[in-house]
């Protein structure tokens, strides 16, 4: 699958879970691009834990040239009327305070556990794992929006072996290939990419790029997609 095809898909199916009046943290990298599909009528306020409150839509490059503002993946950002930006203290009483209604968060690993790492690889240099400690035990609801593999090699693992971001806190995993809800008794295989075949071709594939124990919904369906580009 096109990498940018898998991106759209992940950030499209992301961003269905995002109910009107939310307050939405949006995370680094693919998560960021969960605003361009919004559904349409619908009121969200753009967290980030920059300090602004009230991010708005991509800015068009000339714009961009003229914004001092940046988003999670340190672009270019616009505000929307009534935005306010506020200091670290404010904005991450925000966050432990239980006013984020949900956060969107990039993953390198999850496990069925609903215990995820995102910010270091052993041997790697990162610079931390920024605000994603405190979103993760402080929004209502945590989503991992990852690449469903890295080298061929599932990211869904049974139990986590990189330094954990947080442990047991993620509600549901979104993938291009699946949508997966944690449950005390494991991993649950909600819908599928409908690109992948029909649906017993479709489980067969996901079950095979994925290391953890798939249990498989008697509601399973498959995933709306975008459009393709």
């Amino acid at each position: 699958m096109d990498k940018q095809r898998a991106k759209d898909i992940i950030a499209c199916r992301c961003a269905q879970e995002l109910k009107d009046g939310y307050v939405v943290n949006l995370g680094i990298g693919i998560p960021t691009q969960c605003a361009r599909f919004f559904p349409e009528g619908i009121d969200i306020v753009l967290h980030a834990e920059l300090g602004l409150v009230g991010q708005g839509p991509a800015p068009t490059p000339e714009q961009a040239d003229r914004m001092h503002l940046v988003d999670a993946s340190g672009n270019a950002a616009t505000m929307i009327p009534g935005a306010v930006i506020v200091d670290s203290a404010t904005n991450f009483g925000l966050i432990r305070g239980g006013h984020v209604d949900a956060c969107v968060l990039g993953a390198l690993e999850a496990d069925a556990e609903g215990s995820f790492g995102n910010w270091l690889i052993p041997g790697k240099k990162m610079t931390g794992m920024g605000g994603a400690m405190d979103l993760v035990n402080g929004a209502k609801t945590v989503i991992l929006a990852m690449i469903h593999t890295q080298g061929g090699k599932s990211k869904i693992v049974e139990k986590c072996t990189l330094p954990l971001t947080g442990c047991r806190v993620v509600d549901m995993i979104v993938t291009e290939l699946a949508v997966m809800v944690v449950t005390p008794e494991g991993l649950v295989l909600t819908e599928y990419n409908p690109e992948l075949g029909d649906r017993d071709t479709a489980v067969r594939i996901i079950c095979e790029n994925t290391d953890a124990k798939l249990q498989i919904s008697g509601a399973l369906k498959p995933m709306k997609l975008p459009p393709v580009e």
